[in-house]
């Protein structure tokens, strides 16, 4: 076994007393949940947002992340443990740097890394011994020694896992969710070298219950391509059985309810107008960008992507029949859509299947209207939207009203009774006494 080297050994006594600095790089849906998490136990924390507006914000207290309490960001600003900065100036003092930053495809679903290779390079050009840098930013198996190490190691002259340490730590933020946050959600770490792997494993462990050491980054970075890829694929099952039902005139609410009695061999996943978010429509492209490298074609994803893509449209194809049903062209028609956001009971629209569904009714002429308590405003196909009331002469005026978001703060039964037409693309109406009859399900 390798010889120690002394700045493993500082920065573990750091990292125990909790007098390390630790520097997460974008303030975010992951960045600011677990900033202040590492601010809650002691650590100073010192975040690098770009965005001077999100970093003012923090620095004033002013959350805008739905999974981080209020008072908890109050709380650990006033008290010195958390400060956003816009630059990158400070990255020497910081001894842990976790780096939370996007990462897009192309149009041509191909990896976009500009966001990681900034990053990295602005972290290589202020790197000195005794730092440990952690990617938590979701990406193909390969991206945190094949294309961070070279660019930390040639800049700053220094060599991974004697005079700086890297390790991969993908994140597992499920927004929204409140059983599972940044503290009791297992963490899965790996770094291709032992003293990174140990290093970032003790940094972990100060806050997060469980951590889970793999052999290698490259090993972390596939296990959360997979977990999202296993997603993504299970609901294409469950969105394609609901184009077949649909051509059987069975209802796939149904069908699902019953099969998901069984108490083994099965595990729940329904059916929606789309898949949204930064993960599941993105990440497993990653995975067959990657595995095209070694000529392995990753059949499973791809239609899956395929199948997934498809659902807005089919949403569309629905819209015009329910509104041929009542006599109404879409071009003649009113209708109101009841959500924005990708999921339930959050803000977060990126990608989001309502927001290509209100694309394609607006190319078909329709006067389109949206409610959602989350989301305020958004932009779709050029058009300034904001969201309404959900008054009754905003459900009862409108030809049609579509469920695209399952909030939960919604009364669909309330909104039934009052529509005069509903389509249900989230299947929340399917065990409620409501009336049947103004109701279509997906």
């Amino acid at each position: 076994m390798s010889q120690t080297p002394p700045a493993l050994l500082t920065l573990q006594e750091k990292i125990k007393d909790r007098t390390a600095m630790v520097g997460v790089v974008g303030l975010g849906y992951v960045g600011l949940p677990f900033a202040v998490e590492k601010a809650k136990v002691g650590f100073r924390v010192l975040g690098i947002e770009q965005n001077p507006r999100r970093a003012e914000q923090v620095n004033q207290g002013d959350n805008y992340i739905g999974d981080v309490k209020d008072e908890e960001l109050k709380q650990v600003v006033s008290s010195g443990h958390l400060q956003a900065v816009s630059s990158f100036d400070r990255v020497a003092e910081m001894d842990v740097i976790v780096i939370c930053v996007p990462t897009p495809l192309t149009k041509n679903l191909t990896p976009n890394l500009s966001y990681i290779e900034s990053v990295t390079e602005q972290i290589s050009d202020r790197l000195r011994p005794g730092q440990l840098v952690t990617l938590e930013s979701t990406t193909y198996p390969g991206t945190t020694d094949e294309v961070m190490r070279p660019l930390l190691e040639k800049t700053s002259g220094l060599q991974q896992g004697q005079d700086f340490f890297l390790a991969h730590s993908p994140e597992r933020v499920d927004p929204g969710n409140q059983r599972y946050t940044t503290k009791n959600t297992n963490k899965v770490v790996g770094a291709s070298d032992s003293h990174s792997l140990a290093v970032a494993t003790l940094f972990y462990e100060q806050t997060i219950e469980t951590v889970v050491p793999v052999s290698s980054a490259k090993a972390a970075e596939l296990v959360k391509v997979f977990e999202n890829t296993f997603r993504a694929v299970n609901i294409a099952l469950a969105n394609e059985l609901a184009l077949l039902c649909d051509r059987l005139e069975l209802n796939v609410w149904e069908v699902l309810d019953a099969a998901n009695t069984k108490p083994f061999g099965i595990m729940p996943f329904y059916p929606g107008p789309g898949v949204g978010g930064h993960c599941i429509p993105l990440d497993p492209h990653y995975l067959e960008w990657k595995a095209k490298e070694y000529n392995f074609e990753t059949h499973f994803i791809a239609l899956a992507g395929e199948v997934n893509r498809k659902m807005p449209e089919f949403v569309r194809e629905k819209v015009g029949r329910v509104l041929n049903h009542i006599g109404k062209a879409p071009s003649r028609s009113q209708v109101l859509v009841i959500g924005a956001a990708y999921k339930k009971d959050i803000s977060d629209w990126r990608e989001s299947p309502a927001i290509a569904i209100m694309e394609l009714l607006l190319k078909d002429g329709v006067n389109l209207t949206y409610h959602d308590p989350y989301v305020p405003e958004i932009q779709v196909s050029g058009h300034h939207l904001e969201s309404v009331e959900l008054t009754p002469g905003a459900i009862g005026d409108v030809d049609l009203v579509i469920i695209a978001t399952d909030h939960s703060k919604i009364d669909y039964l309330d909104v039934v009774e009052k529509a005069q037409a509903v389509l249900d693309t989230r299947g929340v109406t399917r065990h409620s006494n409501c009336e049947k009859e103004k109701v279509t399900l997906l």
